[in-house]
């Protein structure tokens, strides 16, 4: 009885001390990450009253930026000079972009945007057909449907070929296409390359899972660049064959700005793959185009929240407008105030959005920030066509912004992203008009909120801060 009384009671302190230490290295850690106040204190508050749970989950899903070593490279560019045919209103938000190490604006790019699906699927099977040495890819959803085996058959031949065919697909949004890769037999027997980011067994406890891979790369030959917010599956671009598809933008990028994709594609390459692939020198050639267009990557591998001041920045410097085009609103305390502040100075603010998007969750989390832009009178834009996928900015007349970025707190603080500054005046043109289209078949009512839905949303909000 007193052996069963001792060893009781040896298990019972080293429980509690285990405990103790991992409570102590959680707290120094939180208090060691960079995150808003706010978030500091709900995980703290977290770590205490419930250790258990809150220890775990921390690791799993609370570390933010990434050191080199063992974990994935921060990526850097080197670069420290701006083009002289840039606005000097854009001079404060390219002072914020070259103090955080972000390549600078360039001219010479040749941009064009593409709102069409349909069009979207000819132009990647032309530019997978035009490809003369290399085929990149990376996207967050691929899906085994009529578009991808259509696409796939295509970059088959092309591996048959000679050309370098790689894609990178993310784990949790191509989860189905990670279980069957199947399909993917054909490409590989000829000699293209299929890597998972993040795999589910490999590095388990490296937080990776829930650091999502959200960008969307198509890259040929390192001089041109398919980017924006679709994704690999019918659901976003297909055959004219009758099929609704979800409403998003996509661009094609032709220029100096296209290396800075090529350097960020090759970091989460050498990192899926488990080993280093040289990064080519840039190409010769010099751009033709008329676009100065700025390159900016944010997640984890980037050593700031570059983005994020720079989208800071850029409301808070608005004389005019600040239009948003986002499926997903779950902004920080301190972008809704910024917006709120605009919108008293006399700013034009817009929120486009889907009145419903394709996740609940998400929609009962932004109630709460809508009514309060709605009370400060912001204009609330609910688009009623299919689901609205697409991400997009509209600064004054000086800027716009196109990526795979959504305007909340896992896409600015720590999913992989990649968006592109435009600063020429025929692209913001054609990014108005297109907004403009949005609207038109967009409706301003809000429906009143019953009690419970607008309960579950301020409880949503709560949580928000753990991310």
């Amino acid at each position: 009885m007193a052996s069963y009384s001792f060893m009781h009671l040896t298990m019972t302190y080293t429980v509690l001390i285990t405990t103790a230490l991992l409570v102590f290295v959680a707290i120094s850690h939180i208090l060691y990450q960079k995150r808003s106040a706010h978030s500091m204190i709900s995980w703290l508050l977290a770590v205490v009253l419930l250790p258990y749970l809150a220890i775990p989950l921390y690791f799993f899903i609370g570390i933010r930026k990434r050191s080199s070593g063992r974990h994935k490279e921060t990526v850097t560019f080197g670069e420290r000079s701006h083009p002289d045919n840039v606005d000097p209103l854009q001079s404060t938000l390219l002072k914020v972009l070259e103090k955080n190490g972000i390549p600078p604006a360039t001219s010479g790019n040749d941009y064009q945007l593409i709102t069409s699906g349909t069009e979207a699927f000819v132009l990647m099977l032309e530019e997978i057909q035009a490809a003369k040495e290399s085929i990149q890819f990376c996207t967050y959803v691929f899906a085994h449907d009529e578009m991808t085996e259509v696409m796939l058959a295509a970059l088959t031949q092309r591996a048959r070929e000679g050309i370098q065919v790689s894609l990178l697909l993310d784990i949790a949004g191509s989860f189905r296409a990670y279980v069957n890769q199947k399909p993917f037999a054909a490409l590989k027997k000829a000699g293209g390359h299929v890597l998972f980011f993040a795999p589910l067994f490999r590095k388990p406890f490296q937080s990776y899972i829930t650091l999502r891979n959200h960008r969307k790369i198509y890259l040929f030959d390192r001089q041109t660049v398919l980017g924006g917010g679709m994704n690999l599956s019918n659901a976003y671009m297909g055959a004219d064959d009758g099929t609704q598809r979800w409403q998003d933008i996509l661009y094609r990028l032709e220029g100096p700005a296209v290396y800075h994709f090529y350097v960020l594609f090759i970091n989460d390459w050498n990192y899926a793959a488990g080993k280093k692939e040289q990064i080519l020198p840039r190409p010769s050639k010099r751009g033709k185009g008329e676009s100065v267009v700025q390159f900016i990557p944010s997640g984890p591998d980037i050593p700031s929240d570059a983005l994020y001041e720079a989208l800071l920045s850029s409301m808070y410097e608005a004389r005019e407008r600040i239009w948003i085009v986002t499926p997903y609103f779950v902004p920080d305390d301190t972008m809704m105030q910024a917006l709120v502040i605009a919108k008293h100075r006399g700013v034009d603010v817009k929120l486009i959005t889907p009145r419903e998007s394709d996740h609940l969750i998400a929609d009962l989390g932004r109630n709460p920030y809508m009514k309060e832009l709605y009370e400060a009178e912001v204009d609330i834009v609910l688009y009623e066509g299919d689901m609205l996928h697409a991400k997009s900015i509209l600064f004054d007349s000086t800027s716009s912004m196109i990526g795979s970025v959504n305007f909340d707190n896992r896409s600015l603080f720590l999913n992989y992203e990649v968006v592109t500054f435009a600063y020429s005046t025929h692209l913001i043109v054609q990014v108005e008009a297109w907004m403009k289209g949005l609207i038109a078949h967009s409706g301003r009512e809000m429906k009143q909120l019953s009690k419970s839905r607008e309960a579950l949303g301020n409880i949503m909000k709560v949580f928000t801060p753990l991310l």
